[in-house]
């Protein structure tokens, strides 16, 4: 596997950049979590799908927005 330095990086294009970082984030999906994180993010889950009911589109909340606007 062959590193990029910090040069080579900066001559990705900005769509390489882009797939260069979503693939190091997909890497990071088996991370070990702590006993704590795994706490916190059921948390944010389960607050996520309590709140799902009050959930807007985008473009609803863009309407929503542009009728507000002056």
């Amino acid at each position: 596997m062959k590193i990029l330095t910090r040069a080579e990086i900066g001559r990705l294009s900005p769509s390489e950049r882009l797939t260069l970082i979503g693939d190091l984030w997909d890497s990071l999906e088996e991370a070990p979590l702590t006993a704590a994180q795994a706490s916190e993010l059921e948390r944010r889950l389960d607050t996520f799908e309590d709140d799902l009911a009050d959930a807007v589109t985008w473009d609803q909340l863009k309407a929503e927005l542009a009728a507000r606007a002056p």
